[in-house]
C-alpha cells in the first residue's frame, strides 16, 4: 500500500499548468436545488440552496447552505435534536473562453483543484420563451451526463455560465431541470452587488458574508491548492474507499492499529443515493 501510495501521490502532486488571472465578480445568482436522490422516496427529495458567482469569463458554483454554516449564521444553525443535513462539499469553476471546468475538493486536510475532462454541451435552442421574476428567457434542450436537460437562459445577461456543469449558452442559465424533474435548479434571485437601497439589517449581513472566499470582489483559484487531473484524483479516492485505515496509516506513517475512524460526528448517515445527477451516457 505504501509503495502504491507513493507512486500515486507523485502523479497526483504533479501540477497541471493553468494560469488564470482573477476575474472581477459581476453577479451572484441563487438557486434552489432539488434532487430525487432516492427513487423509493420521490416525495422526499434532497434540497439545498446554491450560489453561482459570475465574472466576465470565470464562474464558480457552490453551496450557499455550506457557506452560511461556515459563517455560523443563525439561520444555518439546526434546532436541538433535529437531523444533521449533509451538504455539497464540491465547488465547480468554469472558464468560458477556455471551455475549462475545474472542481475544488478537500481531502486529508488539503484542498485540490481537479482538472475535469472538458465536454461541449450540444444545446438545441427552441422558439419557446418565458420569464422568471421579470427576467426574459429562451429555452434550450440537450442530452448531457445521461439526462435530457431543459434550460432557460437569459440573452440579456451575456454570461455563458449556469448551475452545476450546465453552461455554454448565449446567456446566463436562469433555470434548468431534466425532463423527469428528478433534478431541478430553480431561480431564486440575483444579488445586488452594489449594495444600494439595502436595509440596515441587510448591510450588516453583507459584512458577515464578505468574510467568505466566495463573497470577495474577485473569482480566483485557491493559491495553495494542489492541481491534478480527475482520473488521478479518483485513483487515490478508490484506494481510500477500499481500505481507509490502511490508506491513512500509509499516508501518515501512523501504525494501522492506532488509526481510528469513527462514524458520522453528527450520528446521522448520508441519504441513500440510487439516482445520482450524472447517469451513464445514453447510446
Amino acid at each position: 500500500m505504501k509503495t502504491l501510495l507513493t507512486t500515486y501521490f507523485v502523479i497526483l502532486f504533479s501540477t497541471i499548468s493553468f494560469a488564470q488571472k482573477p476575474d472581477k465578480v459581476l453577479a451572484r445568482v441563487k438557486y434552489s436545488f432539488i434532487h430525487i436522490r432516492d427513487t423509493t422516496q420521490k416525495n422526499n427529495p434532497y434540497t439545498e440552496n446554491m450560489l453561482l458567482v459570475i465574472g466576465k469569463n470565470a464562474s464558480v458554483f457552490t453551496s450557499l447552505d455550506r457557506l452560511e454554516r461556515e459563517l455560523d449564521l443563525p439561520k444555518a444553525k439546526r434546532a436541538p435534536g433535529s437531523p444533521f443535513k449533509p451538504i455539497n462539499q464540491v465547488d465547480l469553476y468554469f472558464f468560458a473562453k477556455e471551455n475549462k471546468l475545474m472542481s475544488r475538493e478537500r481531502f486529508m486536510n488539503a484542498y485540490y483543484l481537479i482538472d475535469e475532462p472538458s465536454q461541449q454541451i450540444n444545446w438545441k435552442i427552441t422558439k419557446d420563451t418565458t420569464s422568471f421574476n421579470g427576467v426574459h428567457c429562451k429555452k434550450a434542450t440537450a442530452t448531457f451526463k445521461g439526462r435530457n436537460w431543459i434550460a432557460w437562459y437569459a440573452p440579456e445577461l451575456p454570461f455563458q455560465s449556469g448551475p452545476w456543469k450546465l453552461n455554454g449558452l448565449p446567456g446566463l442559465i436562469i433555470q434548468a431541470n431534466d425532463d423527469k424533474k428528478e433534478v431541478q435548479f430553480l431561480f431564486d434571485g440575483i444579488d445586488n452587488l452594489k449594495k444600494e437601497n439595502l436595509s440596515a439589517e441587510q448591510i450588516e449581513l453583507a459584512k458577515v458574508y464578505d468574510k467568505s472566499f466566495f463573497f470577495s470582489t474577485e473569482i480566483a483559484l485557491q493559491k495553495d491548492a494542489k492541481i491534478t487531473a480527475r482520473a488521478e484524483f479518483d485513483k487515490i479516492m478508490d484506494l481510500f474507499k477500499k481500505d481507509p485505515k490502511g490508506f491513512i496509516a500509509a499516508a501518515s506513517g501512523t501504525p494501522r492499529d492506532k488509526v481510528f475512524i469513527g462514524g458520522s460526528m453528527t450520528g446521522v448517515s448520508h441519504t441513500t443515493i440510487n439516482n445520482p445527477i450524472e447517469l451513464p451516457e445514453k447510446k
